[in-house]
């Protein structure tokens, strides 16, 4: 696979200036939505290419909606009634398994009082329009430990409608899995194309 930036440039910039780019993002009518793979720490420098693609595809008509995985976590934690400061508090007195409690709380959260699709399909405008808007879920290494990719793309089947790209920091391990920060035992239900 060709380095991150090559196919930020090469084969996802010209897919998502396309009039309408959701045939080329996915197989699947029902979720028009790809994986874009990059090395976990390339994130800041990613980061700056993202802002750039976005003037770029701006100056073209497209809109970007930027959506960060970080930010609905904290706001998902905020509407549960569950402060950071609480969490960290609870690691701390847990002591040994104080880490992994935390993880559990957060994932119980995403997953059940403030559903992580829920809150990021909620970021998208009601008049989205697939030939102008794109979708970018950034921020993805923010959830780690706690809530794997994977469950918030099956959840968005048959609910997003315009085209969007999941920024995802991991690795392929062979034949077709993907790792979550290179870390995570390997997912191989991905039903995304990966990019």
């Amino acid at each position: 696979m060709k380095d991150w930036k090559s196919r930020l440039r090469d084969t996802l910039e010209p897919m998502l200036a396309k009039e309408d780019p959701r045939p080329d993002i996915s197989a699947y009518k029902d979720m028009p939505l790809c994986i874009f793979l990059y090395d976990p720490a390339s994130e800041f420098e990613l980061r700056q290419e993202l802002s750039l693609l976005t003037t770029r595809l701006e100056q073209r008509g497209k809109r970007i909606i930027r959506v960060s995985l970080m930010d609905c976590m904290r706001e998902a934690l905020a509407n549960a009634g569950v402060s950071p400061e609480a969490l960290v508090e609870n690691e701390v007195m847990l002591g040994h398994n104080g880490h992994q409690t935390v993880a559990q709380t957060i994932h119980q959260v995403l997953s059940e009082y403030a559903p992580l699709d829920q809150l990021v399909l909620s970021k998208v405008p009601d008049n989205a329009d697939p030939h102008r808007d794109i979708l970018w879920i950034t921020r993805a290494g923010a959830l780690y430990p706690c809530y794997r990719t994977s469950t918030l793309i099956e959840h968005f089947q048959s609910k997003l409608d315009i085209p969007g790209v999941l920024f995802y920091p991991g690795e392929i391990v062979p034949p077709a899995g993907l790792s979550f920060m290179g870390v995570h035992d390997a997912e191989h239900n991905y039903r995304a194309k990966v990019l």
